[in-house]
């Protein structure tokens, strides 16, 4: 159990991050506060990890924020617990081995490990038990994500861009939400870089570790649309010593536009097992 905890809080710590966020140095980290119910359909998953509801029984996540976890039972929306009754996690999700983890750890060569996560598609669908009443879904965007400002949230690891946040500290701390430009729009992913001031957004901000899962989320009309859903960072460095979150990071998340397909047939099929997914 300790090898396999060691494990995520690696994938975690070193690539797969989440929507903590990491903020400007030079803006009062009160402007950058918010809550809960500035969005309620995020999704609060047992451990570390975040989620979006996306349908009154579905909420969207990273699949690396459920794969370590023996079981969920109880996801949190609107401030109410919902029990589980399944997870499907797509099947082209790749759970790093250890062995490549450790050689990468022994080495300080990163690149296999880096590549390895690009490759795999870290989605999953939490299907709950009974439909959220009180909160409306999020709409997945329908359009290019490339260029566009999005806004991501989560109450996870924090700290500025000058000095980023310690990669052993806390991963739950207070809810707040920033701003960043999508820079990359591409196949599985899309991604963003924390700019250092004066070209930062008037928000800029950055995500953290401990709130994989969280949405980035595109503002249509009066409405916030889900485009991605974080899922991990490319940090230079020594990996087991940097602190990540520091201007020039580079953050990357699920494009769900490339997933579309796979979450309106999982949502629309009562049986899942057979058709491509993994059930458990």
């Amino acid at each position: 159990m300790l090898r396999m905890r060691r494990a995520a809080l690696l994938i975690l710590m070193i690539s797969f991050s989440a929507s903590a966020v990491v903020i400007r140095d030079d803006i009062p980290d009160l402007q950058y506060r918010m809550a809960a119910s500035e969005f309620p359909a995020l999704a609060d998953v047992p451990g570390e990890g975040h989620g979006v509801l996306i349908a009154p029984q579905w909420v969207l996540t990273a699949a690396h924020v459920i794969s370590w976890q023996p079981a969920m039972d109880v996801v949190v929306v609107g401030g109410t617990p919902y029990a589980v009754s399944r997870v499907v996690i797509h099947p082209g999700y790749k759970k790093p081995p250890q062995e490549m983890t450790d050689s990468a750890i022994k080495s300080g060569d990163w690149a296999a490990f880096l590549e390895f996560i690009a490759s795999s598609d870290d989605i999953a669908l939490i299907h709950l038990s009974k439909p959220v009443r009180d909160v409306v879904p999020a709409a997945i965007y329908s359009g290019s994500a490339l260029g566009k400002v999005v806004r991501i949230m989560g109450p996870g690891a924090t700290g500025t861009g000058a000095e980023g946040h310690h990669p052993h500290g806390p991963n739950r701390t207070d809810l707040r939400q920033g701003y960043n430009q999508i820079t990359a729009s591409d196949g599985r992913w899309i991604s963003y870089t924390f700019d250092k001031p004066p070209a930062a957004l008037p928000l800029e901000a950055s995500a953290g570790n401990g709130d994989s899962g969280g949405p980035m989320l595109v503002a249509v009309d009066n409405e916030w649309h889900v485009a991605g859903i974080t899922s991990w960072k490319r940090v230079d460095g020594n990996r087991m010593e940097i602190h990540p979150g520091m201007y020039g990071q580079t953050n990357y998340g699920v494009r769900l536009k490339y997933y579309e397909e796979w979450i309106q047939t999982t949502i629309a099929t009562d049986v899942l097992i057979g058709r491509g997914a993994e059930e458990r």
